[in-house]
């Protein structure tokens, strides 16, 4: 038994509830962070053939020294820059292995925005590139196919939705964490720690999917609608959802106070909330 706490134990947090997405990966790291070559491998057994967008095969390699732009790196080469003994990068792998489909699409749509900045001769990175941005470090996917419990969480109503509601919220809805950056705060969870969400109504088939293929059908619809433009094109196409939230992620959240705290649990104000996608076809989308 390791003397460790679990937050800087993969294994460990393989069993914490928001880990799930990534749990096989963890589990296979063991209790410490994989090099850069065994990273590689690791990721292959889950994700053989992983590519980026142009079909360049996916390596994870140590920054460069100098310059060289990122998504470039991963369109043009399929160089994902990825620090040593780094659990910022490490987790970026483990998404990339886990929703490979939909990292593609991020970062091809992020080559399209910089073509298109370049030929307007635009020095802003635009709302678009922000909007990918803010997801892939901070995103995550919220399916339920109760629309008046997602509408509650879209209008900020924490307490009628993550209490009040909280069987229902429970058998109806699933939290997809996609961002790695926030895998990496939740390690070491905070009041008002939030995530950029995305709420999609599914049919009830899609909840009783095992883990691993709500994954992947999740992997295939994100990467659909964001190649076709339908989502992410700004940031206010994004909602913050507090992640201590969601029942059962962490201990404290077991009791109804901790649900009072406004500083945590914001109202939306004036703000106009985010639009919850309806998804009819979501059990035909390809599996």
């Amino acid at each position: 038994m390791s003397d460790r706490p679990d937050y800087l134990i993969p294994s460990a947090l393989a069993k914490w509830p928001l880990f799930a997405p990534l749990a096989p990966l963890l589990d296979a790291s063991g209790d410490r962070l994989p090099g850069l070559m065994a990273l590689n491998r690791l990721v292959a057994q889950c994700a053989p053939c992983l590519e980026s967008a142009s079909g360049e095969p996916l390596k994870f390699v140590a920054p460069p020294m100098a310059g060289a732009d990122y998504e470039y790196a991963v369109f043009d080469r399929g160089q994902v820059a990825t620090r040593a003994d780094n659990w910022h990068d490490y987790f970026n792998a483990l998404v990339w292995a886990s929703f490979p489909r939909a990292k593609a699409a991020l970062n091809a749509r992020h080559m399209q925005e910089a073509a298109l900045g370049g030929a307007t001769r635009s020095r802003s990175r635009g709302p678009v590139r922000d909007a990918l941005t803010q997801f892939d470090e901070c995103g995550l996917l919220v399916l339920g196919s109760d629309i008046g419990l997602l509408e509650a969480l879209a209008h900020h109503d924490w307490l009628a939705a993550f209490w009040d509601a909280r069987a229902r919220l429970k058998a109806s809805t699933r939290f997809l964490l996609f961002g790695h950056a926030s895998y990496d705060q939740m390690r070491t969870p905070f009041n008002g720690l939030c995530a950029k969400a995305i709420y999609v109504a599914v049919p009830e088939a899609v909840l009783v999917m095992p883990l691993d293929r709500q994954v992947a059908w999740a992997d295939a619809w994100l990467a659909e609608r964001v190649g076709k433009g339908e989502v992410l094109n700004a940031p206010r196409d994004l909602s913050a959802l507090p992640l201590l939230g969601i029942p059962d992620a962490v201990r404290e959240n077991a009791v109804r106070d901790f649900y009072l705290d406004t500083d945590q649990f914001r109202p939306l104000g004036a703000r106009t909330p985010v639009t919850v996608i309806a998804s009819p076809e979501a059990t035909a989308l390809a599996l």
